[in-house]
C-alpha cells in the first residue's frame, strides 16, 4: 500500500511541533519549581566557610545575579548551544552540564535497556500462557504475579532483591560491584513493574484476538495450534503491547533514580538526586531536560510508527 508522503509529512511536523512544545513546557516547570523550593543554592555549593568573593563567583556562574526572566533566557541559550549550562563549581574538568550527563547517561541507558529486556522476556510468555489457560489456576497465578509486580514499590522491591539474592543466597554481586552479573538485580528491580503491566496487556490482547474470526478460520483450515497462536494471534496482539513498551521506556529512565541509589550505580538518576540535594540548578535543569527529551522523543517515534502503518491516525 502506497504511503501518502504529504500526509505523512504533515503528521510528522505536527508531532515534532507538539513534542517541542512539551519539552519547552517541562523546561519552564523545572525552572520555576527549582526557584520556588526554599533554600539558598550558594550555601549548599559554597559551604559555610566560603568568602564573599567565592559566593559572588558561584552566583555569577549559576546566573543568580540576573533577574528570573534573564536566567530563563540564559537557560534556553544553554540548551541551544548544547552545553545545558555550566557546573558550579567545575568538578573533574567537566565544565558543562552536558559533559557530566554524557558521562553518566550510558549507565542509565544500559540499566533501562536491561530492565526492558527483562520485562519483555518474562511478560510475553506469562501473558500468552494466561490467555491460553484463561480461567485456570495458571491464569490466576499469572494475574496474581502481575498485580504483585505492579503493587510493590521499587524502593521496597530493590532492597528485598539485595537481601535475598546477595546477602542471603550470594547468587549475584551486590551494590558498588560492576560487570554483567552485577546488572541482573538492578535490571529485575527496574523491569518488574513494566513486566507486570505488559503481561496483563498481553493477556487481555491475546484473549481478544483469540476470539476473532480470522483465528477461528485458521483453526478451521486445520493449521497447527502453535502456528495459529504465534503467527495469526500473537502478531496481531502484540501491536498495543509494543506501543505501551515503547511509551514506558522513558519512564524506566526516571524509575532508575531509586534503583541507582539502592545499588550505588552511577547514572542520570543519581546525578539528578545529588543535584537536587545540592540545589545545583544547572545540573537539575539539564537532567530534567534530557529525561523529558528522551521520553518525548520515544513517544513521537511510536506515534510516527503508528501513523506510518495506519493512515487513519495520520488523518485524525
Amino acid at each position: 500500500m502506497a504511503v501518502d508522503v504529504s500526509s505523512l509529512g504533515s503528521f510528522l511536523l505536527r508531532r515534532l511541533g507538539s513534542g517541542a512544545l512539551a519539552v519547552l513546557g517541562v523546561s519552564i516547570l523545572a525552572f520555576s519549581f527549582l526557584h520556588i523550593v526554599p533554600g539558598d543554592p550558594v550555601d549548599h555549593l559554597a559551604g559555610g566557610e566560603a568568602t564573599p568573593a567565592q559566593r559572588a563567583q558561584i552566583e555569577q556562574c549559576m546566573g543568580l545575579d540576573r533577574s528570573l526572566p534573564m536566567q530563563f533566557v540564559h537557560f534556553l541559550g544553554d540548551i541551544a548551544d548544547g552545553s545545558l549550562g555550566h557546573q558550579c563549581p567545575d568538578p573533574k574538568g567537566k565544565p558543562t552540564v552536558a559533559a557530566r550527563i554524557a558521562e553518566v547517561f550510558p549507565h542509565t541507558a544500559e540499566l533501562a535497556l536491561a530492565g526492558m529486556l527483562v520485562a519483555v522476556i518474562f511478560a510475553l510468555p506469562l501473558g500468552i500462557v494466561a490467555a491460553i489457560r484463561r480461567g485456570s489456576w495458571i491464569d490466576t497465578l499469572a494475574t496474581t504475579a502481575s498485580l504483585s509486580g505492579i503493587a510493590i514499590p521499587q524502593m521496597m522491591f530493590a532492597p528485598m532483591l539485595v537481601f535475598l539474592f546477595f546477602v542471603t543466597l550470594g547468587w549475584f554481586p551486590g551494590p558498588t560491584e560492576t560487570g554483567l552479573a552485577a546488572l541482573v538485580l538492578p535490571a529485575f528491580a527496574v523491569g518488574t513493574h513494566l513486566m507486570a503491566m505488559l503481561a496483563r496487556m498481553t493477556r487481555s490482547s491475546m484473549v481478544e484476538v483469540l476470539g476473532e474470526d480470522y483465528v477461528r478460520t485458521a483453526r478451521a483450515k486445520g493449521l497447527p495450534e502453535r502456528q495459529v497462536l504465534l503467527v495469526h494471534a500473537l502478531r496481531n496482539a502484540l501491536l498495543p503491547v509494543i506501543t505501551v513498551a515503547g511509551l514506558q521506556f522513558g519512564s524506566l529512565l526516571s524509575g532508575a533514580i531509586v534503583i541507582e541509589r539502592v545499588f550505588s550505580r552511577p547514572g542520570l538518576g543519581t546525578t539528578l538526586l545529588d543535584a537536587i540535594l545540592e540545589r545545583n540548578y544547572p545540573v537539575v535543569q539539564g537532567c530534567v531536560f534530557v529525561i523529558a527529551l528522551v521520553y518525548i522523543t520515544i513517544n513521537v517515534l511510536v506515534d510516527l510508527a503508528y501513523g506510518l502503518v495506519d493512515p487513519r491516525i495520520r488523518r485524525a
